[in-house]
């Protein structure tokens, strides 16, 4: 029943002369984007139109309707609604300087307008359902229903009449709605970071990040998680998309741990954890953190700084767990002979820190994410042109260029829905009103308040891409943040966690559908076991907005005091929720482990005092109840 929820349109991979035709289509669009987002001199408003309808053509040639459509032949109607999309392409960009000029609700729209604008609204409504579900869809119809009907309701939800005129030209006529920030983003940042993965990893970037955390810690107690662990969250940064990565580094990782000695839901859910944390983690983090530096207008260069420390700490709790549970398993590592050497990893991939080297430079330089992206793709370049076997010949670089427009086609859905939502909520004053009814439950607390932000957006967020479950956060609840006295990047940051956090959390966890397949095992087994090891991302977010120094706001003693802090406090937690630290922990030990983590977290001086006697309760006991104990592999079945 739930699969209803977020399936999407089956992947088509039409042969012969036809496939040619769309792959050249599909290389011609990215070639075309490259240039309209990095060199050329057109409007915005023209860029994005045309970049919309590029996305349509490609959706309604490559993804049926449905998640059992054929494969290889691409039906009439297919063909149909694709040249359909191409027309509006065309009349848009034909009318984007009159659309420019025009003033919003004093010109009259024409019949022409009316029509085409219309035609692109069902088109990419349709398009949605295709690449990003049904979930996200009907969030969408639900919020343009109360658009055009919403006057018709009494009390707080209430709003003026708003004629279908009046919607089109504010939600096709204007840079508010479908054609506004997320789009734009995908048209250019994302686009061109989503080149910049493609290529890195056709070049072998994705398996020197792999060899490099085998050799760090494939030997080591538990090792094949551990892999799973940083190079999913090395590979995840440069992804953006947790699903992405779980397929990517999950098809190695998922198979190597259940043959060392993990089960299959553990396994999983470590692949999910690990691949959804890379989306917090900079240098190139996501679409939705450039979404974020969009919206709110800070640099993206300053959300990646301040995101660094919440993101490295993200990651303790769950490699704790990892090793943890080997200990207690009796795990062991990967075979010496099986990982290669520091030496011969270094010199087949070690060139390939240049293009993050080269990424981070560009933005500490000021220079904008776009430019970083193309300074990243041309180093990836140069450097694979090193060795013969990482060189990309012009063949590679047709398939690159094909591949990037495809990955893109679901980014550009989930930003349509996005504007869609956005246009909704201006024209409506819904953000106000949704402020009220929050403040109205938490009573204006400051805990209670996030609580609610954190509950809301990864509710909002399932079953949909995470910049759709970003910007939503950010528009119905970041002006709760605002009346809280939080700063924008705390405040946003926060609900980028939690959009991020919707991949795995269950029901609709679309990240542990992905690995389900790979692990064999129910997804939302691996999806509970996913929360379960990624718990620190569920309390980081609350430390950084009490205490900032953790975003690197404040005086040097501030954030190591802070950062120290969070780091004990998270292996406390690791701990208590694992069960077993040289031994099985009694409940009462677990209890004590959890107190001092948690008063670890709120960092300050007298409630850190209070954290040690709680941690020296929590050892003692532990000597006291619990016993040394190696669990056989028998033992471990059947756990």
């Amino acid at each position: 029943m739930l699969s209803i929820f977020f399936d999407t349109g089956t992947r088509r991979s039409p042969g012969g002369l036809t496939g040619h035709a769309v792959k050249a289509f599909a290389a011609a669009t990215a070639v075309w984007t490259v240039y309209a987002a990095a060199f050329s001199r057109a409007d915005a408003l023209t860029l994005i139109m045309t970049f919309l309808s590029l996305m349509l053509v490609l959706t309604f040639v490559l993804i049926g309707p449905t998640a059992h459509s054929d494969r290889e032949r691409i039906p009439f109607f297919d063909w149909g609604l694709a040249l359909l999309a191409a027309a509006t392409g065309v009349y848009f960009v034909s009318q984007a300087d009159i659309i420019a000029q025009r003033i919003t609700l004093l010109d009259p729209l024409s019949t022409y307008d009316v029509l085409f604008a219309s035609l692109i609204l069902a088109l990419t409504i349709e398009a949605m359902r295709r690449t990003v579900g049904v979930g996200l869809t009907l969030i969408v119809l639900i919020f343009l229903v109360y658009n055009l009907f919403g006057d018709r309701l009494g009390g707080v939800l209430g709003h003026g009449l708003i004629t279908y005129e009046h919607f089109l030209d504010i939600t096709i006529f204007t840079t508010d709605g479908l054609f506004g920030v997320p789009l734009r983003v995908a048209a250019t940042y994302a686009f061109l970071f989503v080149l910049f993965g493609t290529t890195l990893s056709y070049a072998g970037g994705s398996v020197f990040f792999f060899n490099i955390a085998a050799y760090l810690t494939g030997r080591s107690p538990g090792g094949p998680a551990k892999i799973a662990v940083i190079s999913s969250g090395l590979y995840g940064t440069i992804s953006g998309s947790p699903t992405s990565d779980v397929v990517t580094t999950g098809a190695i990782t998922i198979p190597m741990m259940k043959k060392m000695g993990y089960r299959a839901t553990f396994a999983g859910a470590v692949e999910v954890a690990a691949s959804t944390g890379g989306s917090l983690l900079p240098p190139v983090m996501g679409a939705a953190a450039f979404i974020m530096s969009e919206y709110t207008g800070i640099d993206y260069v300053d959300i990646a700084f301040a995101a660094l420390i919440p993101a490295l700490l993200y990651y303790i709790p769950i490699y704790l767990q990892v090793h943890l549970r080997a200990k207690r398993n009796n795990l062991a590592g990967v075979d010496r002979s099986e990982i290669p050497s520091l030496k011969v990893t270094m010199r087949d991939g070690g060139l390939f820190i240049i293009p993050l080297i080269a990424i981070t430079w560009a933005l500490v330089e000021g220079y904008t994410p776009t430019y970083a992206a193309v300074y990243g793709v041309a180093a990836v370049l140069v450097v694979s042109m090193v060795r013969s076997n990482t060189r990309l010949s012009p063949g590679k670089i047709y398939d690159i260029l094909a591949e990037t427009s495809l990955r893109t086609v679901p980014v550009a859905g989930a930003c349509a829905a996005a504007g869609l939502v956005i246009g909704g909520i201006t024209m409506t004053g819904l953000a106000s009103k949704f402020s009220a009814l929050v403040f109205l439950l938490s009573g204006s607390d400051l805990f209670s308040s996030l609580t609610i932000a954190a509950l809301l957006t990864t509710l909002l967020g399932m079953g949909m891409p995470t910049p759709s479950a970003y910007i939503l956060a950010a528009v119905l609840i970041s002006p709760v943040m605002r009346s809280l006295g939080i700063e924008d990047l705390p405040g946003h940051l926060f609900l980028l966690y939690f959009a991020v956090m919707s991949a795995l959390t269950p029901p609709v966890a679309v990240a542990a559908y992905a690995a389900s397949a790979i692990a064999d095992e129910n997804p939302l087994k691996i999806a509970a076991q996913s929360v379960k090891i990624a718990i620190g991302a569920f309390l980081i977010p609350f430390c950084f907005v009490y205490n900032p120094a953790l975003l690197l706001q404040g005086t040097v003693v501030e954030i190591v005091f802070t950062t120290v802090c969070a780091i004990s406090g998270l292996v406390m937690i690791a701990i208590a929720v694992e069960g077993y630290w040289d031994r099985r922990l009694s409940a009462l030990s677990r209890i004590a482990f959890t107190a001092s983590g948690l008063l670890f977290l709120a960092a300050g001086y007298t409630t850190a005092a209070i954290a040690v006697a709680a941690l020296v309760v929590g050892v003692l006991i532990a000597k006291m109840t619990g016993k040394e104990e190696s669990v056989t592999t028998e033992t471990r079945a059947g756990e």
